[in-house]
């Protein structure tokens, strides 16, 4: 069997993304990676540091890799991927890791799903910025980055059962 087509989710922090992937794996009855830096830094309990995202990175890279080569499915969905990880860096600390910024060069997904901020912000003691402003000023930057790439993408917005749904339509579409 070929490898699985990837589709990534990214966006802003409480836009859905896990929520989604986890919708688009159920449906597609595969599998899906999940966000590395959740666990993370639920484990380190401090601040994080520019450091610790060059470590999150690899990890999210490792669990990427290691779902995929097992994986005998057409389809997988990744929750995060090194451009999520390129505006945490710059949007937090000013920069970015040339790792990072390797790897985004390096790797090669089929589909992007960029998750709107149109959905309500949840509060969890991992995330930082509940105002639209800062919400709205990285969605920009994540439209920004896949505005200036070559993969497919598309704006995933509405309530739930509408995100579920242009992401399979954007699938679906991919697949033919």
């Amino acid at each position: 069997m070929p490898a699985p087509k990837k589709i990534v989710v990214i966006g802003p922090e409480s836009t859905g993304k896990s929520t989604l992937c986890e919708q688009l794996a159920t449906h597609y009855q595969t599998e899906w990676v999940p966000e590395y830096a959740r666990n993370y830094l639920l484990e380190i309990r401090r601040p994080y540091t520019y450091e610790d995202l060059s470590l999150i990175a690899r990890g999210q890279l490792q669990s990427e890799d290691q779902i995929s080569s097992g994986l005998h499915k057409p389809l997988l969905f990744i929750d995060t991927d090194m451009y999520v990880m390129k505006v945490w860096c710059e949007y937090v600390f000013g920069k970015c890791h040339p790792f990072i910024l390797d790897e985004i060069v390096k790797r090669n997904y089929d589909g992007y799903l960029l998750c709107n901020t149109d959905l309500p912000w949840v509060a969890d003691e991992l995330r930082e910025y509940p105002d639209l402003e800062s919400r709205e000023r990285l969605y920009l930057m994540y439209k920004d980055l896949m505005i200036n790439q070559s993969t497919p993408w598309v704006e995933i917005q509405g309530d739930y059962d509408e995100r579920l749904q242009k992401a399979v339509n954007f699938v679906k579409a991919l697949s033919v």
